[in-house]
């Protein structure tokens, strides 16, 4: 079954980084495009990168621009996120995101999200 676990999260200082990790199995990574999302208390979802299953297109909301780096090893079948400075408003728990997969693993409609692991809080204090 699919499964997503997402780590490193914590607390920081405003202009702190941190790095966060989900581990990903059930499915065959190397063919999904995937995605972080954020959601803050009393706020929608957002999307904050995406990353194509080949590492190469890379795409930012634009408030993390220029702070945040998404990648991914499909060798350990591994996304990541570093953040550097931090602000508070990044403040949120931070879910990492895949398509639906077929019956053999493989990815289906790249971008389409489907699938969340259950999210790591990152606490950004001033």
């Amino acid at each position: 079954q699919v499964q997503l676990v997402e780590s490193g999260g914590g607390s920081v200082q405003a202009g702190g980084s941190l790095k966060l990790s989900c581990a990903a199995s059930g499915f065959i990574f190397s063919t999904c495009a995937m995605g972080w999302y954020r959601q803050a208390p009393g706020k929608e979802r957002e999307l904050v990168a995406t990353i194509s299953n080949g590492g190469v297109t890379k795409n930012y909301a634009d408030s993390v621009k220029g702070r945040f780096t998404i990648s991914r090893d499909n060798a350990k079948n591994t996304l990541d996120l570093q953040m550097n400075t931090l602000k508070t408003e990044d403040t949120a728990v931070y879910v990492c995101a895949a398509p639906a997969t077929r019956s053999d693993g493989i990815c289906v409609n790249a971008g389409d999200f489907r699938v969340w692991g259950q999210g790591t809080q990152v606490t950004v204090s001033s």
